[in-house]
Parts: C-alpha cells; sequence; structure tokens
C-alpha cells in the first residue's frame, strides 16, 4: 500500500514538474508585435524609460534590426557579428546572455546603408525558436540552442535587404518572400522544417511586410500585403480567398486587426494623387531613348528623373536592361498605387475591393511603421513625428498630423500597453502617448531619449518593456522606492 502512495506522490510530483515546465516555456511575446502580431502588452510598463531611467538591466547586442521574441524567461534576437549571422538567447530576469548561434552563411545579403542582414523577427512556440535570414533561409533551434532543422534558399532578389519576418500558424512556418522576380507565400512544418504548401505570388514585387493571422468569426486566414492589393490565403493549403486593391507598390507595414475588421496601411512615393509618378507608353519611351536602337534600354539611356532612379526596380531579372515587359510592368504599378489606410470587414471572397472596405483615410499616413488598433482606436505615426488617431469603426478623426514634437523616421512600430501608446522615432525618441477613452487630442506624456538609434519594435509585458537600441537591449520597469 505504501508503495502505491509511494508511486502515486512521484507520479504527482512528475506531472507537476513537467507542468512547471511546460508554463516556463510558453511563448509569450511569440513574434513579431507579440501575441497575434497585435502589438498589445500586458501590465503596467513605466511611462518615464531611458539609459538611467527605470533600467532593470541592459546588455550589450550585435548590430541588427530584429525585434524581441519571448518564450518565458527566453528573450530571442539575431544579429549581425562581424561577418556572422547570430541568434541570440538571452535571461529574462537578469539580461546574461545563454546562448549564440551562427547561421552558416556564405555570403551576406545586400542591404541599405541604414538597414540589416538581421532585420526578421524570431518567432517561437515555447519548444523551439524559428529564424530567418534573407542571407540563408530558415532554421530551427530548441530553447537550448541546438539546431533541429534547418530550410537554406535562395537570397532575396532585392538589393534593400530582406524586412519580413516568420509566423507561426497551426503548426507551420509561414514566410512571405515577395521580391523583384518569382515571388511566393510558403508554409513549412515547424518540427521538420519540409515545405507543406507554397503558393506562387505573380505580379507582386519586392516587399518588407510580414504576414498576419487574422482570426475572426471562428476562421483564421493568413493574409499578406504587397504591391497594389492584400490577400489572403487558406491556412491549410495556401490557396487564395480574396484579394482587395489600393495599395502602394511596395508594401513596409504589415497589418493588423481588431474590432471585428483587419487594418492595412501603405504608403510610398508615387501614390498620391499629387505626387504622380507617371511613365510614357513603352514605345514612346523607347523611341526618344534607345541610343542604340537595339530595342532594350541601359541604365545610361534612361533620362535624369524618378523613373531613372527606380532602375533596379524596373529591370526585374537584374541583367541590366530594361526589356518592354519589365517597363510596362513598372508602368502599371505606378498608375495603380495608392496611398491610404483602410478597414476591411471579414467573409469577403474574390475581389472584395468595392464590398468589404469599411472605411479610408488617404493623407498623413505612416511608411514603414505599422498601424495599431488598440482600446476601439487605430493610432498612425507619419515620419517626422506626425501622430493620428482614429474611430476604428467608422474612421472618424480623433485627431491627425499632430506633431508628438519627436521628428524624424519612424521605423519601429506602435505598441499598446495600460492606456497608452509606445512609439520610437529612429533618432532614439520613444514617445508615450495617453490612449485612454476620453483622449480626444493628443497628449504625449512623455519623450524618453534612448541617445542611440531605434529601429526595432519594443516588447512589453509583465510591467515591462524590451527595446533594442543600436547596440543595446534594454529591460525597463517600475523600481520600487527605496524607502519602502
Amino acid at each position: 500500500m505504501s508503495s502505491r502512495v509511494s508511486f502515486g506522490v512521484i507520479l504527482t510530483l512528475l506531472f507537476s514538474t513537467l507542468s512547471l515546465v511546460s508554463a516556463a516555456a510558453e511563448p509569450e511575446w511569440p513574434q513579431f508585435r507579440g501575441p497575434g502580431g497585435l502589438g498589445i502588452g500586458s501590465g503596467k510598463p513605466p511611462v518615464e524609460l531611458g539609459p538611467e531611467k527605470n533600467v532593470l538591466w541592459k546588455i550589450e547586442v550585435p548590430f541588427g534590426h530584429s525585434s524581441p521574441c519571448i518564450a518565458g524567461n527566453r528573450i530571442f534576437l539575431t544579429g549581425q557579428d562581424n561577418d556572422q549571422l547570430v541568434t541570440l538567447c538571452i535571461d529574462r530576469a537578469n539580461g546574461h546572455e545563454l546562448w549564440r548561434v551562427a547561421a552558416p552563411v556564405d555570403k551576406l545579403e545586400p542591404v541599405r546603408q541604414i538597414s540589416s542582414p538581421a532585420s526578421p523577427t524570431p518567432c517561437t512556440d515555447g519548444e523551439r525558436v524559428y529564424v530567418y535570414f534573407g542571407s540563408y533561409g530558415l532554421i530551427a533551434y530548441d530553447l537550448s540552442g541546438h539546431e533541429i532543422w534547418h530550410k537554406p534558399m535562395p537570397v532575396p532578389v532585392v538589393e534593400f535587404g530582406t524586412g519580413t519576418s516568420p509566423i507561426l500558424v497551426d503548426g507551420k512556418i509561414v514566410l512571405v518572400c515577395d521580391q523583384d522576380m518569382d515571388s511566393f507565400l510558403l508554409a513549412v512544418d515547424a518540427s521538420t522544417g519540409r515545405d507543406v504548401w507554397r503558393t506562387p505570388r505573380p505580379g507582386f514585387l519586392r516587399s518588407f511586410s510580414s504576414p498576419f493571422l487574422w482570426k475572426h468569426d471562428g476562421v483564421a486566414e493568413i493574409v499578406v500585403a504587397g504591391s497594389i492589393s492584400v490577400k489572403s490565403y487558406s491556412v491549410n493549403d495556401g490557396r487564395e480567398n480574396w484579394s482587395c486593391r489600393g495599395l502602394a507598390r511596395v508594401a513596409n507595414a504589415s497589418p493588423v486587426a481588431g474590432e471585428g475588421m483587419l487594418l492595412v496601411s501603405s504608403w510610398n512615393v508615387g501614390g498620391d494623387a499629387g505626387d504622380r509618378v507617371t511613365m510614357a507608353p513603352w514605345d514612346e519611351f523607347l523611341a526618344a531613348n534607345d541610343k542604340n536602337h537595339d530595342g532594350v534600354l541601359t541604365k545610361d539611356e534612361f533620362p535624369p528623373g524618378p523613373i531613372k532612379d527606380r532602375f533596379s526596380q524596373i529591370d526585374v531579372n537584374k541583367d541590366g536592361h530594361v526589356t518592354r515587359e519589365e517597363y510596362e510592368n513598372m508602368r502599371d504599378l505606378f498608375a495603380q498605387a495608392t496611398n491610404q489606410l483602410f478597414a476591411i470587414k471579414p467573409g469577403g471572397h474574390g475581389d472584395i475591393t468595392d464590398t468589404h472596405v469599411l472605411w479610408k483615410v488617404g493623407r498623413h499616413l505612416p511608411y514603414v511603421s505599422s498601424p495599431l488598433c488598440y482600446h476601439g482606436r487605430v493610432y498612425a505615426f507619419k515620419n517626422g513625428g506626425l501622430a493620428s488617431c482614429y474611430d476604428a469603426h467608422t474612421g472618424e478623426i480623433i485627431y491627425q498630423a499632430e506633431r508628438m514634437n519627436a521628428p524624424g523616421d519612424y521605423y519601429s512600430s506602435a505598441v499598446g500597453a495600460d492606456d497608452r501608446v509606445y512609439v520610437a522615432s529612429q533618432k532614439g525618441i520613444v514617445s508615450v502617448i495617453d490612449a485612454g477613452s476620453d483622449a480626444t487630442q493628443l497628449r504625449v506624456l512623455a519623450r524618453n531619449d534612448m541617445g542611440e538609434q531605434v529601429f526595432s519594435t519594443p516588447a512589453v509585458l509583465d510591467d515591462r518593456i524590451y527595446l533594442r537600441t543600436e547596440k543595446h537591449l534594454f529591460a525597463f520597469g517600475e523600481k520600487p522606492d527605496a524607502k519602502e
């Protein structure tokens, strides 16, 4: 009898231990912009923060733009360490680096001067962490840093570098591979790295937006913003569900959802009514500029101006020559490009442009920073430090293009917590905005100068903010009064 009791006690203790281990590994900020990609945090994070203000810990990290990804007590980041691309695991309690693993990269992909080949944010299911480098492909590690599988992929055909982040959907890693040619949407098995499905995206050129899993009415669909339109795909097989026109030539911001609707934002040069980039028909353009009469055009044959500035985008296959097809494809994109922030209701099939758009706004739009839907309002931040706020249900302007007195470009996306919105400028100013239900005008609660550039999006949970700057990763939290 005593042996049975002992065995039962041991079994109970074993299951309790396993439960604690499982709970410790639960992903709390599992992807870009946290749970569901919504950008909504938990707890009561500090309003005031900075290099010497409410710092719980701070560590040096290699250069990179990826945002913190968190499972249990582990924070995952990627970075560029000299000529290596590395994945780091950091103890969330004290900032100690637990491990660092380099990806088997032969050559780093080309990027813009301000960009990084370590821009995609990892994702995690609490058992493994999944990282994507455009210079290599996908890699899965266990939480101790041991490689589980790897999937080499061709380097994307885009000279600005990779910006999209992978997400986890129903046991699959979903990745958007929009580039200047042969774009596709990919799903691989999270356990093995094997392809589950692959959907071509013809007509979609370079994009830096991440996929979004839109859950509503008991269903889930993968939403991808790209050139000119946003599309929905089936989780199971990658088939297209619907398409909605109304985007710019290049998608930077990622979709988000809230209040039962999908929100999509897109801005790029040439998409505003008063700032259109127009291209003459091919035959006319060729006759005027084909100096050697060979039927194609080199960059030297393009006249100076906005079209020549985008030669590398028009020259899709990068052979140094623009053909009729390449030219006319870009001409068509410029003609259709639209800059706007708009809301889509669920339940659409086919082309829903004229049937499911609830409201739209065409002014004062973000370039890279993704919109935030929080407490029934939609927040958007334009370069220059201009804040806009709209009613999520109607699109009614609560305030628009109000100055936060934090100028500069905005590559980081906003997050919300405790009736506040946190957004960081490239110059390193983290503005904290009142997001209470009674806030009818912009009210900046704090402007926090980090003293370093900020490109990544913060993670906010358990009363803490985890923020990556150009050289450091910070953990911020309210410190108890020394007298207490």
